[in-house]
């Protein structure tokens, strides 16, 4: 198996983007990670694409020849990954695995949603198919519903008293609005910087015990990137980030998980695939990109993915070693609270803003000396995890 790399990331701005469509803003994200790689259309030889619910959103399925045909890639083979929330890592896991097979040589990879356009009701029935739709859909339960159930059961299973709980988890928001604020490409750039906890815990609330501010926005927005065989890779670009390991597991319905919701299980499988690969431990790794789609999920995902033992992620937080200058910088892009989630592009926008901070480009919020990271996203109520490590340095 061939070493792969990174050559170049693109990422449109995310929020709000009426006047574009999901192809749209996938071709803007692909062009930006295009210019900074050094090669020409005819190099890419395939193309992997994320996309969760743009029948819903856009009317259209069979995406991926659309993306193609738009870039100027008409003829190559284009395919289409959905996995809810994890949509374009799976699509970014799977063109890894096809360049380190040997498959192909260059490849582009990337996603693009449109659920704040699409409008609150169609974006929240959109994102609710992701759970069973048998016994949790029929049951009323979304996404909120989902990870408020899970924040009460942490309480209990560790002892916690909620309110306690409560207000570790808006020092998770309080932090990643701190740097999405400064992130240009962040759904709210220049806003809510100042948060307080208090502001979180004051909120409205939307799924008791969490609140508006607990909880990732809906998103329009596209991301990219372009990957090569790591030998061709140091030929084309100055800097290659490469991809030293990932990991990808599944789960079914919550029915079927019960308590395991908030050990997360699933992460966990596929955190340690990404080790094994990699031929690392949590203690590698430099900062972390998370899929916090809600304040708690964070919280969850830094003990799954073995950085912190169980119940005591939430004061990993308190004590700010999740900070841009603790041990473990968590989502200094803002993450999914700060940066915004347009799910089937939010991906590999955590590989967009991992290779900006490695490469040493990512100048609002830059963490420190950083050598190696890792990703982490979730699809729907753990039903799809993938975990990725990237570094510096080569195996």
């Amino acid at each position: 198996m061939r070493d792969v790399a990174v050559l170049g990331v693109g990422m449109t701005k995310f929020g709000r983007h009426p006047d574009k469509s999901l192809v749209d803003l996938f071709a803007e994200a692909f062009f930006e990670a295009f210019e900074e790689s050094n090669i020409e259309l005819k190099d890419i030889q395939a193309l992997y694409y994320g996309n969760f619910v743009g029948e819903m959103t856009d009317g259209s399925g069979n995406l991926s020849g659309f993306m193609a045909d738009e870039i100027g890639l008409r003829g190559i083979p284009a395919i289409r990954y959905e996995g809810a929330c994890a949509s374009s890592s799976v699509a970014f896991r799977e063109a890894v695995r096809a360049v380190a097979a040997g498959y192909y040589d260059i490849v582009a990879v990337g996603g693009s949603e449109r659920l704040y356009t699409a409008g609150t009701e169609i974006g929240t029935r959109a994102l609710a198919t992701a759970v069973d739709g048998v016994y949790e859909i029929t049951a009323g339960l979304t996404f909120p519903g989902v990870f408020a159930l899970a924040a009460r059961l942490y309480a209990k299973k560790y002892e916690i008293p909620l309110e306690e709980l409560r207000e570790m988890m808006a020092m998770v928001s309080v932090k990643n609005h701190k740097y999405g604020a400064v992130n240009p490409k962040a759904q709210f750039y220049g806003k809510l910087g100042d948060l307080k906890v208090e502001d979180v815990l004051n909120s409205r609330m939307i799924s008791s015990p969490l609140t508006l501010l607990d909880c990732c926005p809906m998103t329009d927005g596209g991301s990219a990137a372009i990957i090569a065989a790591a030998d061709i890779a140091e030929d084309l670009v100055d800097m290659p980030v490469y991809v030293r390991g990932t990991g990808q597991s599944s789960a079914g319905g919550l029915f079927r998980q019960k308590e395991d919701i908030i050990r997360a299980i699933p992460r966990k499988k596929a955190a340690e695939m990404a080790f094994k690969e990699a031929k690392m431990t949590p203690e590698d790794i430099d900062f972390v990109e998370i899929h916090d789609c809600f304040t708690i999920a964070e919280i969850i995902a830094t003990e799954a993915m073995g950085f912190f033992e169980y119940g005591q992620g939430c004061y990993a937080v308190r004590d700010g070693v999740t900070s841009i200058d603790g041990d473990l910088p968590v989502n200094p892009d803002g993450g999914l609270i700060g940066k915004g989630h347009p799910v089937g592009a939010t991906g590999v926008s955590q590989v967009y803003s991992v290779v900006k901070q490695l490469r040493g480009e990512f100048k609002e919020n830059p963490v420190k000396d950083a050598e190696t990271a890792m990703t982490d996203t979730l699809g729907g109520d753990f039903g799809t995890l993938v975990n990725m490590i990237f570094s510096i340095h080569r195996r």
